[in-house]
């Protein structure tokens, strides 16, 4: 039997799953006349017409209480429709491990997850319920913010997302419909050969670093950092960074950059300095192929800053 592909749409309720469920499927050729089936895990604003979807050979099943998403159900579903392919529209209340951890019937392989965002209620969600919201967004492999405007922030909504989830594609859609292609702003400025880093930007230039490391090819670039250079790593290798807090005080991670450093005394491990370093991108194995490698030009020692912490937003 060929595998049959499910399509995850995650996201809080009136976020827009359901509206983008119906595009589509109703793109004409998605479907190419196979057995599709939805199940629905929550009543939004938006509903199916099921009629509609009877013409393109699509059954919609509703799931009324978390309790009733189980393997036994999905088994059921698979015995009763013989779909071709399922999409499930989780509700955005239920806890992630619901889903999952609930085995899928045999043949039944998550191809996609999609996570649907309301850019205009985001900063609440962040501000408010923020371990949730990530939650429906970390295994997203495509993050939908849709009824942007141009107060969007986008540079602050894709650093949120990136801080949990690296590999999420991102697009940001207005309330026509149509895409958003404003450039996102960086909160420094990049255009001379030599760029100071605040304490306030270090995350935010981190993750630019990382996602475009030829914007800063040979920059030289200053900031404070805390040392990573134990007795294992590598001589004339060390990393300097910082911790920083990606969604609460459980979640925090060193992040930074590996250095080659010629000089004869190795620099101490956990020790505070202030570096300025030319960024080169080459092949690291560190990061599995190409990426930015900091070539000191000068370092200094620094004292221990206030908060140690970094953030990403």
């Amino acid at each position: 039997m060929d595998e049959i592909p499910v399509y995850l749409f995650t996201g809080f309720m009136d976020s827009g799953k359901t509206t983008l469920i119906k595009e589509t499927l109703l793109d004409e050729g998605f479907t190419e006349g196979g057995k599709s089936v939805i199940i629905c895990c929550e009543d939004g604003e938006v509903e199916y017409d099921e009629a509609a979807l009877a013409k393109i050979n699509a059954k919609l099943v509703m799931v009324e209480n978390e309790e009733d998403f189980t393997a036994d159900f999905l088994k059921e579903v698979q015995a009763k429709y013989l779909p071709e392919q399922v999409f499930i529209e989780y509700n955005g209340t239920w806890g992630m491990d619901t889903l999952l951890e609930t085995e899928l019937p045999k043949y039944w392989t998550i191809v996609q997850a999609l996570a649907t965002v309301d850019a205009t209620t985001f900063d609440m969600y962040l501000a408010n319920m923020r371990p949730m919201i990530m939650e429906q967004l970390f295994q997203a492999d495509v993050v939908i913010f849709n009824r942007c405007d141009d107060s969007t922030d986008k540079g602050k909504f894709r650093r949120s997302v990136k801080a949990q989830n690296r590999k999420a594609q991102l697009v940001y859609e207005r309330a026509d419909g149509s895409l958003d292609e404003r450039p996102e702003e960086l909160p420094f400025d990049i255009s001379g050969d030599e760029i100071e880093i605040s304490d306030a930007d270090y995350a935010i230039w981190y993750m630019d670093c990382m996602e475009n490391p030829k914007k800063y090819e040979r920059k030289k670039i200053s900031f404070l950092a805390l040392v990573y250079n134990p007795d294992k790593l590598k001589k004339g290798v060390f990393v300097p960074g910082r911790f920083a807090m990606t969604c609460c005080i459980e979640d925090v991670t060193f992040i930074g950059f590996k250095c080659k450093y010629p000089g004869e005394d190795k620099i101490p491990h956990k020790s505070w300095i202030r570096i300025t370093a030319e960024v080169r991108v080459e092949f690291a194995r560190e990061y599995k192929g190409k990426g930015p490698v900091l070539y000191p030009v000068s370092i200094e020692p620094a004292e221990k800053p206030g908060d140690e912490l970094v953030y990403f937003s």
